[in-house]
């Protein structure tokens, strides 16, 4: 079962230009205050860790992820890389691009394979409709909370940097 969200939006990092670039260029900081990644570890070249996701019936379900890093003039982009052995797992595919003024423009889209049993008979069609459609409204929500993590971390990259 494939399930799909994706999200854009633009934040603008208080420290300008060169402070966006180093930012978006470094994965690990960036989504380091997503509140729905577990296991998180990232830098300059990747990142790796778990998406979150509560599903009606199954409980939490921890999909793994790895996507590898490349930089590009205005920002960097993120490629997902297979999870191999995972009955469950998430594509997290981004791009980032700064502008002169250190405004950044986000595009993610994430990509859920989920293993479920064959259905049979109603019931169990009934079942993998249930959980597909509450899977596909987890993966919304958690696209939409995407933004905020990302502007706490760049908050708090800026007070790191200080004026």
């Amino acid at each position: 079962m494939l399930i799909e969200a994706q999200q854009s939006f633009t934040l603008a990092h208080p420290g300008g230009r060169a402070a966006a670039l180093a930012f978006v260029r470094d994965a690990g900081k960036a989504l380091a205050r997503v509140r729905f990644l577990r296991g998180l570890s990232g830098d300059t070249r990747g990142v790796s860790g778990e998406l979150i996701v509560p599903v009606p019936v199954l409980g939490e379900v921890d999909l793994p992820f790895h996507s590898l890093l490349t930089l590009t003039p205005d920002g960097a982009t993120l490629t997902p890389q297979p999870v191999d052995g995972e009955r469950a797992w998430v594509e997290v595919a981004g791009q980032a691009e700064a502008d002169g003024a250190g405004t950044v423009t986000f595009l993610f889209h994430f990509r859920a394979h989920l293993y479920t049993p064959q259905a049979e008979g109603w019931g169990g069609a009934a079942f993998e409709k249930m959980v597909r459609a509450a899977a596909a409204r987890t993966l919304e929500r958690v696209a939409a909370e995407l933004p905020a993590g990302i502007a706490a971390a760049m908050e708090a990259d800026a007070e790191r940097a200080g004026p």
